[in-house]
């Protein structure tokens, strides 16, 4: 492939071709090994992307747009030959409103960046995934990420205004706006929201954000039985209690935290609940309290209530990191960390948490439990040799069980982490399920006007 072109654009410093350089991008969070790339481009503005698409249109070469490289179901790599678009170099906060509850950031802004910035006027951008040390605005917009606030504020889909997009053949436009509501037509800001940078590359976005929450505690609940857990937070929402955090976690798991971060838990406990509280300072003990008395008419094995914010961070980073706690514990080399991620409504969640400890019993795998429960988001990480065929094959069929629990429990095979290259036949099941293979049909009718040449994250989704 020529580059001259690209390198007219970008100048040669950010035209990757060496293959010391572009090999990392080979690679994501997920357990996949895309294509290497023929260039990785790194625009620095909205221009740059423009041209590089209008050569891309041209010529019909496949172009994967890269945020962070967090993505856990392959999104951000090349299944086919084609350039990887490095979002690096977006990484400006152009505007903060508190007036009018709003920041504009540019696509490759990550989101613990963003927050650092809004805590300057004690605001914050609520969608909150366990990555987002390198999780960017631009990549949680396209998996629509949600994370361990979403119990009180939702996904990413709840708090993007407007985006600017370049589309396939380099147009740019501009979608939403800085208000909270509109009536103009078609959503295209939403559309794009979840779309896997299928459809455009996001440059931009205009974000809603809210007040950082007064005062906030944590009760943690231990339990034997996970299906006591389950009830819990049916107890809570039951009550008219809405979490700030909500979390979820098996021993597996906690055994991962204490083995990496030296955090201790009882010895009898299976199960944990990390459940946080927010309120005035005023209130707080009293709501506190009220949520634990709700939990302990569950069968409890201990429950502790604390305000102590250095224990409190403490639990919260060794949470956000127990992907990476879970990959220290790899027995052999080739094996990976495999995720699985389910949702069901929070009525659903004690029958739905039986069947996953069912199956899991019966493939005789190895796996983790975890999630963030307040949304009835379950996460099932899978140890396994990828190496191994016959394991991987056990791992699918599982996979493929989880997402058909999820469904028979009024749920979706993906929460948070979008399709990718993993769930594309899940994706084929849910709508099966449902008697909606149409949604599909124009799902990619959709994608062909946006895309009528199939440039853009080619392999993944359909």
């Amino acid at each position: 492939m020529d580059i001259k072109e690209f390198i007219e654009i970008l100048g040669k410093d950010y035209v990757l071709t060496e293959k010391v350089d572009i090999l990392p991008y080979t690679k994501d969070a997920s357990f996949f090994t895309g294509k290497l790339p023929y260039a990785v481009l790194m625009p620095g503005n909205v221009n740059e992307v423009s041209s590089i698409m209008k050569i891309c249109q041209r010529d019909g070469i496949p172009v994967t747009v890269r945020g962070g490289g967090s993505s856990l179901t392959g999104s951000s790599i090349l299944v086919n030959e084609g350039v990887i678009l490095s979002m690096a170099r977006f990484d400006k906060i152009l505007e903060t409103s508190i007036e009018d509850r709003y920041v504009i950031a540019e696509a490759g802004v990550k989101l613990d960046y963003l927050n650092s910035h809004l805590l300057n006027f004690k605001h914050f951008y609520p969608p909150d995934p366990a990555s987002s040390i390198a999780a960017t605005v631009g990549g949680s917009i396209s998996t629509n990420a949600g994370g361990l606030r979403a119990a009180m504020y939702g996904a990413t889909k709840e708090w993007v205004l407007g985006l600017e997009v370049v589309l396939p053949d380099g147009t740019i436009i501009q979608t939403g706006g800085k208000v909270l509501k509109r009536s103009i037509g078609y959503d295209l800001t939403a559309l794009m929201v979840g779309s896997e940078g299928t459809l455009g590359v996001i440059t931009k976005a205009i974000l809603k954000i809210s007040p950082i929450p007064e005062k906030y505690g944590r009760i943690m609940v231990y339990y034997r039985s996970i299906e006591e857990a389950g009830k819990a937070i049916s107890s809570l929402k039951k009550n008219g209690i809405t979490p700030l955090i909500a979390e979820f976690m098996d021993k597996i798991s906690m055994d991962s935290i204490t083995h990496t971060k030296g955090l201790k838990f009882p010895e009898q406990a299976q199960y944990l609940l990390l459940i946080d509280i927010s309120s005035t300072e005023e209130s707080l003990d009293k709501k506190l309290n009220e949520a634990a008395e709700i939990l302990k008419s569950t069968e409890i094995l201990e429950i502790k209530i604390t305000k102590d914010p250095d224990e409190m961070a403490a639990m919260y980073q060794a949470r956000k990191g127990l992907y990476s706690s879970q990959l220290n514990e790899r027995e052999k080399p080739g094996e990976y960390v495999i995720i699985g991620d389910i949702v069901v409504p929070a009525s659903k969640l004690p029958k739905t948490l039986i069947e996953i400890k069912e199956s899991i019993e019966r493939y005789k795998l190895k796996v983790a439990l975890f999630g963030h429960i307040g949304d009835g988001n379950i996460h099932a990480n899978i140890f396994a040799d990828i190496n191994d065929r016959e394991k991987m094959k056990i791992v699918n069929d599982f996979m493929m069980e989880l997402g058909r629990i999820a469904l028979k429990n009024d749920g979706s095979v993906s929460s948070e982490h979008g399709i990718g290259i993993e769930k594309i036949e899940l994706l084929r099941e849910e709508y099966m399920y449902k008697n909606s293979l149409k949604n599909i049909e124009i799902m990619k009718s959709i994608k062909n006007i946006f895309d009528p040449k199939n440039i853009l994250n080619r392999g993944k989704m359909f």
